[in-house]
């Protein structure tokens, strides 16, 4: 007998419901973009303007743009160094727990791949916190399996308390909360959150989430606004670039973002542009679909759609990716990273609990500050210091 799977456009009991039709608009916008409906004049009109349209962003993020990016990165390098100076921002993720209820058939972490799990104790967390603090890394980013059973709120504001012990800026990249738990984690020491969408089309998004929380399509969906709703300072947002139309699903991005900009002005504003990486137990995801010339053009059309954002690129991407991508238009990146659960813990690296997935710019916080500074850029340890 088949499993009886939950609609995954309805809220579960508990969840937190808010007055809003930001999903629809963003949801009209992703269907709209239809990819040869743009011309390189289009392209051409949205470089001309000191300010972006819905319908400009959509077209430096079409094929036909793929041609002219040279003058589009050159325009985005220009609007970086206005905004931005020549900053570079840098942190860490701490991942502290690998528990997880969800069902994603992409993700390493997903309830049914037989992984080693595990969670950091409190003596552990202070050890994982001190050796990354050693290293000279200010902001870290709190990460953990999407587990409310294993990882519950008390257990990741503890972590958060722990953190910010350590470091100067704590964010999170949790399972999305109400804004009731979003308001006690923000007094627990957090105040930035990141959540990736994964997919914007909805339909899609059923066949890749199978089981658990996260299958609940709109509830994901609001997580920032709950998020800002509950006082954090900023909210991140990203699709997994090649899970589905890779075009379709960064318009989406770019909209949500810039939607929820408009409806909450105060909110500091994020975009990352993870590509799919390989899994334990499955070597078939890659992100071959977005190759790095797509993915620059991404960042790009991000970069003048969205200029005060803070433009992250991880250490899924390669070092000469990230030493050029830095350059242009990325504001952000990851230093001295394990994807493991502990993999600060011991000097010969061995990780308590397995890893998400796997990433390719394995470069500690030493190696990504010098070469911030050989590209005539500014490292920054941490972008947001409290007083």
């Amino acid at each position: 007998m088949a499993e009886q799977r939950i609609d995954h456009m309805t809220y579960l009991p508990g969840m937190e419901v808010l007055d809003s039709d930001m999903l629809d608009q963003v949801l009209t916008y992703h269907d709209a973009f239809r990819n040869d409906d743009f011309t390189v004049r289009d392209v051409r009109r949205a470089l001309a303007k000191p300010h972006l349209e819905p319908r400009d962003f959509m077209a430096l993020l079409s094929t036909a743009a793929a041609p002219l990016l040279p003058e589009i990165a050159e325009k985005a390098h220009a609007v970086t160094r206005r905004h931005f100076g020549t900053n570079i921002s840098i942190f860490t993720p701490i991942y502290f727990a690998n528990y997880c209820d969800n069902y994603c058939i992409y993700c390493g972490f997903n309830s049914h791949n037989a992984i080693k799990r595990a969670r950091l104790s409190d003596e552990e967390l202070h050890q994982e916190c001190q050796n990354i603090a050693n290293t000279g890394i200010e902001e870290v980013l709190m990460l953990t399996g999407e587990s409310p059973k294993m990882s519950d709120i008390k257990y990741i504001g503890n972590a958060v308390k722990i953190a910010c012990q350590y470091f100067r800026n704590v964010g999170m990249e949790i399972y999305p909360v109400n804004s009731d738990d979003y308001t006690y984690l923000h007094e627990c020491g957090a105040d930035y959150v990141t959540v990736f969408q994964e997919t914007y089309n909805s339909d899609k998004y059923e066949t890749l989430h199978l089981a658990g929380h996260k299958r609940i399509f709109p509830y994901r969906f609001y997580a920032q606004e709950r998020a800002i709703l509950g006082g954090m300072r900023g909210v991140g947002f990203a699709a997994l670039l090649g899970l589905d139309d890779y075009q379709k699903d960064a318009v989406a991005t770019g909209m949500h973002a810039w939607l929820l900009q408009r409806k909450y002005p105060h909110a500091e504003i994020s975009l990352s542009c993870p590509r799919l990486c390989p899994i334990i137990n499955n070597d078939k995801i890659n992100p071959k679909d977005v190759d790095e010339r797509k993915l620059t053009q991404i960042i790009c059309a991000y970069r003048l759609f969205m200029p005060f954002a803070t433009i992250v690129v991880s250490s899924r991407e390669s070092a000469a990716f990230r030493n050029n991508i830095i350059k242009i238009a990325a504001t952000k990146v990851s230093a001295g990273v394990c994807v493991g659960i502990g993999g600060h813990l011991h000097q010969d690296g061995s990780e308590k609990g397995d890893e998400q997935f796997e990433i390719t710019d394995s470069r500690s916080f030493d190696e990504i500050y010098s070469a911030i500074k050989s590209a005539g850029l500014q490292p920054v340890t941490s972008e947001y210091i409290y007083v």
